[in-house]
């Protein structure tokens, strides 16, 4: 009998314990249900800490632009390559890559036999020209008297004819290579020559050494003219019908993004290649020292200006590759609206709506994203 009244109290104490465990599995805490999580609210204080301004979105005129790619190039006719006519050993180099020339200025000394020969063939030719003149008007006039047959006349006129071409070719061979025959004589004779810098630019290559043995055909040196940059552009084909001569251009260096240069389109290539792009090149009007040819560029082309809606680029947000701005809804409460973005420029963004807002954040919209994602994961 004491056995079944231990058994009773034992069962009845475990029903109970089960009873109070179900209890206890079934309290739940719920947290208060969050509506529109689109909308944030502040206090006055965290607004005038955020330094938040509301205003209206504006119309503005604003440029449709096309971003594209390219290059700074030089136009070839700023692109110089430097030979020597007559082939010969570098005797002496005085530039080396990158640096500023002058025009006239001497790159390199070059030495050859065959400079002797040139020089002497041009001296002797002058003295046999000399002799011949002095025979011409010999055999003229006994011509003129009969004292000389014809035949003999005009044999000396064909050889002093001949002569006074020979001389004028050495001459012109002479100011080739550099040198100026009307001051050369026996004591000036040299065996060297001087290679000189067709303008002011800057040595992008040099391509011999000294003690190098060049032909007329090998190109020692390649110069640039620095004050006519291009910008070589790769536009697709879809963009390519909107553009004309004469639209600007603003470019930018990956090296330096803030500094803009300027320039005008000159000559769009006619012509869609495999890859459906056309070149475009244009004439950059405020190139400095900084910008080199090669150098990679970010470009807007403009194509056009229209009234758009515009905010201060404060004023949108990007959350999850997705534009957005606030909209005012009053009392510091605020929603998040969705945007397509458009042109900026000058501080100034395009931006469309499905439905115009009021009154919009104009700036430190960023502060306002913030407090409702940060507020968003402490809810939870």
């Amino acid at each position: 009998m004491k056995i079944q009244i231990l058994a009773g109290l034992v069962c009845m104490t475990l029903l109970l314990a089960c009873n109070s465990a179900d209890k206890k599995e079934t309290v739940q805490v719920e947290k208060p249900a969050i509506v529109n999580t689109d909308e944030v609210q502040l206090t006055d204080e965290q607004a005038k800490n955020a330094g938040i301004l509301s205003g209206k979105i504006e119309q503005k005129a604003m440029h449709s632009t096309i971003n594209v790619n390219g290059v700074v190039d030089v136009p070839p006719e700023n692109t110089y390559s430097v030979s020597v006519p007559m082939g010969g050993y570098i005797k002496k180099m005085i530039i080396m890559p990158g640096m500023l020339v002058k025009k006239g200025a001497v790159l390199a000394l070059v030495e050859d036999q065959q400079y002797i020969q040139l020089q002497q063939d041009y001296l002797t030719s002058g003295n046999r020209l000399k002799f011949l003149a002095a025979d011409y008007s010999r055999q003229k006039g006994l011509n003129q008297t009969k004292a000389t047959s014809d035949k003999v006349f005009q044999q000396t006129e064909s050889d002093y004819n001949n002569q006074k071409v020979l001389v004028k070719a050495l001459a012109q061979k002479l100011r080739l290579i550099g040198i100026n025959p009307e001051t050369l004589n026996e004591n000036s004779i040299t065996r060297s020559i001087k290679i000189y810098s067709p303008i002011n630019g800057y040595v992008t290559k040099v391509n011999v050494n000294t003690g190098k043995f060049v032909n007329a055909t090998d190109i020692l040196f390649e110069l640039i003219s620095p004050g006519e940059l291009h910008a070589s552009l790769t536009v697709f084909e879809r963009d390519a019908a909107s553009l004309k001569m004469g639209q600007e251009v603003i470019c930018n260096t990956t090296a330096d993004p803030e500094k803009k240069y300027i320039a005008k389109i000159h000559l769009i290539t006619p012509n869609i290649e495999d890859d459906r792009t056309t070149s475009v090149h244009c004439d950059i009007q405020n190139s400095d020292n900084k910008l080199l040819p090669g150098t990679f560029l970010n470009a807007a082309i403009s194509i056009g200006t229209a009234k758009v809606d515009a905010l201060p680029e404060d004023a949108v947000v990007k959350w999850e590759n997705k534009y957005y701005i606030f909209e005012e809804l009053g009392n510091r409460r605020y929603k998040l609206v969705p945007v397509e973005i458009g042109t900026a420029i000058d501080g100034f963004i395009a931006v469309k709506t499905n439905k115009k807002p009021g009154n919009v954040v104009i700036k430190n919209a960023y502060a306002i994203l913030m407090k409702m994602k940060n507020g968003g994961e402490e809810d939870e």
